[in-house]
């Protein structure tokens, strides 16, 4: 996959109107480009990460791994959503702020339409809130050891185990997830993308 990645082109806009008029001309043809921006401690001109996140939102594009890219500079790789990709809580509260705005092209409401109908939309909601599902909160009570590291994890902690066991697409995976998260938090560990 590294080398699909690797693959992509760079693009390093100083403007936010710059990311944009991209976004417009290349939203619906290319598979990802790696935003290239100035680290704010340097003071040069840059798009902030939420600059460029509003923006991709509003074609119906997503962020997902950064990459350091020398001193003065990183990059953030910029993709497709993809059709079951789940929204966070932010990611909603942001879209929401773009439709009020009138900045949400027709590109971005599709592919909101779309996670609103087929559950996507709704995936993190509980994480998001912290509930905690009835096979995990079984599976805890049956180990009070890793229920009681499991309780001590911080609120984000926690929250990001949640949505990595609530983004699982078949219910062995889950089960799998499940029996990972319980069995790492019983020696104070955490599961998900921590455990990587």
């Amino acid at each position: 996959m590294a080398n699909v990645l690797d693959q992509l082109a760079t693009f390093q806009p100083l403007t936010c109107p710059e990311w944009r008029q991209w976004l417009a001309g290349h939203h619906a043809s290319s598979p990802g480009i790696w935003l290239v921006y100035y680290k704010k401690t340097t003071g040069k001109p840059r798009v902030s990460y939420d600059e460029a996140v509003e923006e991709a939102l509003c074609f119906g594009w997503i962020d997902s791994l950064p990459r350091r890219l020398d001193d003065e500079r990183a990059m953030l790789l910029f993709t497709p959503r993809k059709p079951r990709s789940v929204w966070s809580k932010l990611n909603k509260e942001r879209v929401a702020k773009l439709l009020a705005e009138g900045r949400l092209t027709e590109a971005g409401q599709l592919k909101i339409d779309a996670a609103r109908q087929n559950g996507s939309w709704d995936t993190l909601t509980a994480s998001d809130a912290l509930l905690m599902p009835a096979d995990l909160a079984e599976a805890l009570q049956a180990n009070p050891i890793a229920q009681q590291y499991f309780t001590a994890f911080s609120a984000s902690v926690r929250k990001n185990i949640l949505a990595w066991l609530a983004s699982a697409k078949r219910p062995e995976t889950r089960a799998r997830r499940v029996r990972e998260i319980v069995a790492l938090a019983a020696q104070g560990k955490k599961a998900g993308n921590y455990a990587r």
